[in-house]
């Protein structure tokens, strides 16, 4: 994997996870855009500020 390890892959998946989880969320798709585009133009910031004040629960089954 050349001179940048694993964690480039652990990024990615948590990337995914988060996209997963946002597009799934009971929020509205702006709100679902928004936080998508966060979490993908904000790297790691992104992804602890999803953490912490993500956009809405998950939509009941």
């Amino acid at each position: 994997m050349g001179n940048l390890g694993i964690w480039p892959l652990v990024h990615l998946a948590l990337l995914i996870y988060a996209a997963v989880q946002i597009l799934g969320s009971s929020a509205d798709n702006t709100r679902k855009l928004i936080w998508v585009l966060v979490v993908a133009l904000l790297p790691i910031i992104g992804l602890i500020v999803w953490f912490f004040i993500g956009p809405g629960t998950p939509k009941k089954k």
